[in-house]
């Protein structure tokens, strides 16, 4: 039933009051500082504790690009979806070691800030406006209008009204600053976790009570039963999936880069961290480590079911539309065959997931915008107040912005979750590179930046359209090429991206040694090996994590 009961709207206003109330409370206490210091509004500076920042980092992970979007890969091409939780784990781990040391050490703040201080003003410029076209335009459009659109399909509320309200929501959380989102999304990953593992309880249950079992373990085991093929997580060649998750290319490849550009050299992610000290820092980043390889049982076996029940004579009517299958119905059908209470639960698990991305992203919109391009352009001298004041404006107009412009960017027709990743993907392989290299690689020179940020782009460009110039068949053999839905040759983009990320580190290796001899001056960073130096804990919290990984994929190969 696409609507809600008296007991599904108490529950959702409990859930709002307490995070409204809750959010006020917080920036009340801080009020003097969160108006006076343009750092403790747009980074807690200092602040947030490990839980915060780890709660945080997940609350703005988890959208609606992957409640309904991973759940609808789960549908599917089953669990091997689930390779961009689980290695995100693994990735935390390497951002914690590595990168926010780093950030740390040399006082960053902002990723243009990276660029201008280790490349260069004009690097830095052009990323900040980008950055700020990408979180406006793509990211910020997309959470609202699929997360308006799940709302709508669960309550039957006006698909503008749910934008509406989800921006509304969004603005009341970060007007109070990273300080507030922080901690209000301590209590977001609350009802995020509760509400999806009620969900998923309910959709081992049907799976259960369909095929004569007892309970959610009989429903767990009859679902790797029924859909054996979906309990995979590395693909063969002949998988029709093969095309998204090209076989080792999860575990050695391109994924890699989608994950170490996501956690390590993005402003949204990273700011959550930035404000604090580097052992709170890590000690957030290993609990966010921790909740990743939960997010699977969450958003991808509600899939998994509801593919079995649909193969076994359900949900045909529910996951159709004109006369084809809709992958991305499949957790908002879920949802609503949760009982009145329940579904409120499951309801504020996913406004809760949507509110807090939102208010992840236009908190860093505010601040790229603030300190990288007005204090730096527009008004120097602008107090630390007015800075503040500016941020909260850029917050309001950006997802003022993004409510107008969403219904008209085709996001329904454009899929979900794997479409999001995909063209992300087109710019994500120059910047880890230019990252990676500024890090570790002193000699790396501003025109070598300038080469990976444009020459990446291009060449995502090439090897996209690369199939309508040639015959890419005999790259199939070697696992590089599988066929799209046209039945055309293609390379799959988490190798494109492998492709070109190794095209712009030759590039910008080639360039920087040619800039050296000529003289050029490159700006490295400030490192010393006692950065990297790991405590024990944190060192024992590694190495279950690693342990754990090793498990899911030695019994899911």
């Amino acid at each position: 039933m696409k609507s809600l009961q008296t007991a599904d709207y108490l529950v959702f206003l409990f859930y709002f009051i307490v995070v409204a109330t809750y959010g006020y409370w917080v920036y009340r206490r801080k009020k003097k500082a969160s108006t006076t210091a343009s750092h403790d509004y747009f980074l807690a500076e200092g602040s947030l504790t490990w839980w915060a920042i780890g709660a945080s980092l997940i609350a703005s992970n988890i959208s609606a690009e992957q409640m309904i979007g991973m759940s609808g890969n789960g549908f599917k091409m089953g669990l091997a979806i689930s390779t961009y939780e689980w290695m995100a784990a693994a990735t935390l781990m390497i951002v914690a070691i590595f990168f926010i040391p780093v950030y740390l050490k040399n006082k960053i703040y902002t990723m243009p800030q990276f660029l201008n201080q280790r490349y260069n003003s004009t690097v830095a410029m052009i990323m900040a406006v980008f950055w700020l076209l990408l979180y406006v335009v793509v990211n910020l459009t997309s959470i609202l209008y699929l997360g308006a659109l799940a709302i709508h399909a669960i309550s039957g509320l006006p698909l503008y009204l749910c934008m509406v309200f989800l921006a509304g929501f969004a603005i009341i959380i970060t007007l109070g600053g990273m300080k507030v989102i922080g901690y209000t999304d301590v209590i977001q990953v609350f009802f995020l976790i509760v509400g999806g593992l009620a969900t998923t309880y309910l959709a081992l249950s049907l799976v259960s009570d369909k095929f004569g079992g007892n309970g959610v373990f009989d429903g767990l085991k009859l679902l790797a039963d029924k859909a054996s093929d979906h309990f995979h997580m590395v693909l063969k060649k002949d998988n029709p999936n093969y095309i998204s998750l090209p076989g080792l290319t999860v575990l050695i490849g391109g994924m890699w880069i989608v994950n170490l550009n996501y956690w390590g050299c993005n402003q949204y992610i990273t700011q959550r961290a930035l404000g604090a000290d580097l052992k709170t820092a890590r000690s957030g980043l290993l609990f966010a480590a921790f909740l990743k390889l939960l997010m699977p049982v969450i958003v991808v076996l509600p899939g998994i079911a509801a593919y079995v029940l649909y193969q076994n004579g359900g949900f045909h009517e529910e996951m159709m539309l004109n006369g084809e299958i809709v992958q991305d119905n499949a957790y908002p059908t879920m949802l609503n065959l949760l009982g009145p209470g329940l579904k409120g639960l499951a309801f504020a698990a996913l406004t809760a997931a949507i509110v807090a991305s939102l208010a992840g992203k236009a908190n860093s919109i505010a601040t790229i915008f603030t300190l990288d391009i007005y204090k730096k352009k527009i008004d120097p001298d602008a107090s630390e107040k007015k800075m503040v004041g500016v941020g909260k404006i850029a917050v309001v107009m950006a997802l003022i912005i993004g409510v107008i412009i969403a219904p008209f960017m085709g996001i329904d027709k454009k899929g979900g979750f794997e479409f999001i990743q995909e063209y992300t993907g087109f710019v994500s392989p120059g910047i880890f590179a230019m990252f990676i290299l500024g890090f570790f690689w002193k000699k790396t020179t501003s025109n070598a930046a300038l080469f990976a940020t444009v020459g990446g782009f291009v060449f995502s460009i090439f090897f996209k359209f690369l199939p309508k110039i040639m015959n890419l068949a005999f790259l199939q053999p070697m696992g590089f090429a599988a066929k799209n839905n046209d039945g055309i040759y293609e390379i799959p983009f988490l190798d494109r991206m492998g492709f070109v990320f190794v095209l712009c580190i030759a590039g910008m290796w080639i360039i920087s040694i040619i800039d050296n001899n000529r003289g050029v001056e490159a700006k490295g960073l400030e490192i010393d090996r006692s950065m990297f130096k790991l405590s024990p804990a944190f060192t024992v919290g590694v190495l279950i994590i690693g342990g754990i990984l090793t498990a899911l994929y030695t019994i899911f190969w």
